[in-house]
This record gives structure tokens, C-alpha cells and sequence, in this order.
């Protein structure tokens, strides 16, 4: 059999690959922006974890000097 003879079916195969790759690569784009939260609110998540932070860490110590 001639491998040139496949050569189209090759490049058909391809085609359809890069497009599923293509396709699958902005649906994870756009999965990951609902997964991530707005940089807006960044910063008051960072700070509310911080103040849980400092108040967990206070709790403990307080309850180690009885």
C-alpha cells in the first residue's frame, strides 16, 4: 500500500485534532475564570484571612497561658 494515499486522511485527522485542542483549550480558559475570584476582591480575601489568622493564633495562645 501507498503511504501517500493516506496522506490527505493524515492531514484531515490533523485538522480535526488541533481544532478539539483549540476548542478544549478556551473552554478551560473559560471554566477557569468562574473558578477563580475577581482580583478586586483579592485583597479582602487576603485580609479577611489574615484577621482569622491573627485571631486563631491569639485564641491558642491565650488558652496556653492558663
Amino acid at each position: 500500500m501507498d503511504s501517500r494515499s493516506h496522506q490527505p486522511l493524515n492531514t484531515a485527522v490533523r485538522e480535526d485534532f488541533s481544532e478539539y485542542v483549540a476548542h478544549l483549550q478556551l473552554h478551560m480558559t473559560l471554566q477557569a475564570r468562574n473558578l477563580v475570584p475577581p482580583l478586586t476582591n483579592a485583597s479582602d480575601s487576603r485580609e479577611e484571612l489574615l484577621q482569622q489568622t491573627q485571631a486563631n493564633f491569639e485564641k491558642l495562645v491565650s488558652r496556653q497561658g492558663r
